[in-house]
């Protein structure tokens, strides 16, 4: 079968079924590639700054369109409700957000008892080294903007931390250490503008250092149609190289088989050759008639007596 392969003909063949096969695997890592695409959001959605109050509202859950969303709002801090957040990277330094609530002008409250009092908004103002002489966050009215982020999960961890400190920026968590109504969300400040001035920590230097936080990129999800278009492409490649196998096994079988060229008696002319080789022209079955067959070998009576051989006669020849 190898000397059949190495046919130039099938050579040629197996160079293209190689190629096809590489195209298959180059279009199976292609949809694989797909199948774990990820897009950041569209920079019109997210990079144009919006009324907090219209993008968000207390008691509902924060959508997918709202996050990393940059927002505006108007309002004042509670300075009384602070707390740091430890364990944040800046520069590669760790260190604490000094987090504020920020009291939102004109934010819908909500309904029964648990709705009592203002609503407000935790806001990551800036980032700080160490957590000695925390700057108290500016007073009077001040018109706020940064990006909105989703809340983060409580951190279970021990409750030895010092005084006004959380290991996660939850606001589930605040709203029992501060006991008023909030937002599901929080604000990393990019600017805080009071009386007209830009009095955040972007514009202002001191032991507090702005956050600068981008939007996110969407969480990878597997497109499972994808992965099926990618494993058939692998069975396609494969089957290139089986189907000029197969080619090449039909061709071999081809070859090792007898030719037929037409030549074969069936006995329908009338003549039939006898054991002795002898033609019988009148079609008989070589008995004689006297029922001996083969030559007289043996009688057509299985009950008739064994004869003695008879001499052969002699003949007298005179001159």
């Amino acid at each position: 079968m190898l000397r059949t392969a190495l046919k130039p003909r099938w050579i040629a063949a197996l160079v293209l079924a190689l190629a096809v096969s590489w195209v298959f695997v180059l279009l199976s890592q292609w949809q694989f590639s797909r199948s774990t695409q990820t897009t950041e959001a569209p920079v019109a959605a997210t990079e144009t700054v919006k009324p907090l109050t219209d993008v968000l509202q207390p008691g509902t859950p924060v959508t997918q369109s709202a996050e990393d969303q940059l927002v505006t709002a108007t309002g004042s801090y509670d300075a009384a409700r602070q707390v740091l957040v430890q364990g944040r990277l800046q520069d590669g330094r760790s260190g604490y957000w000094v987090v504020d609530a920020f009291v939102v002008d004109g934010a819908p409250t909500l309904s029964g008892a648990a709705g009592a009092g203002p609503t407000i908004i935790p806001v990551a103002r800036g980032w700080m080294e160490h957590p000695d002489q925390v700057p108290s966050p500016p007073t009077g009215a001040i018109t706020l903007s940064g990006r909105l982020i989703p809340s983060e999960a409580p951190n279970p961890k021990p409750n030895n931390l010092p005084a006004g400190q959380v290991a996660a920026l939850s606001t589930a968590q605040l709203v029992n250490i501060w006991d008023v109504n909030s937002y599901p969300a929080f604000v990393v400040a990019n600017t805080e503008v009071a009386a007209g001035i830009d009095v955040s920590a972007h514009a202002v230097a001191g032991p507090l250092q702005g956050i600068t936080v981008g939007a996110q990129p969407e969480s990878a999800n597997f497109n499972w149609l994808n992965i099926f278009y990618a494993v058939e492409w692998v069975v396609f490649a494969g089957f290139a190289v089986f189907l000029w196998g197969r080619l090449v096994a039909d061709d071999y079988r081809r070859s090792q088989e007898p030719d037929d060229d037409g030549d074969y008696d069936d006995g329908d002319d009338g003549d039939y050759e006898d054991n002795n080789g002898n033609d019988d022209d009148d079609g008989d079955d070589g008995n004689d008639g006297d029922g001996d067959q083969n030559n007289g070998d043996q009688s057509n009576t299985g009950d008739a007596p064994d004869l003695d051989p008879v001499p052969p006669l002699s003949r007298e020849v005179t001159s």
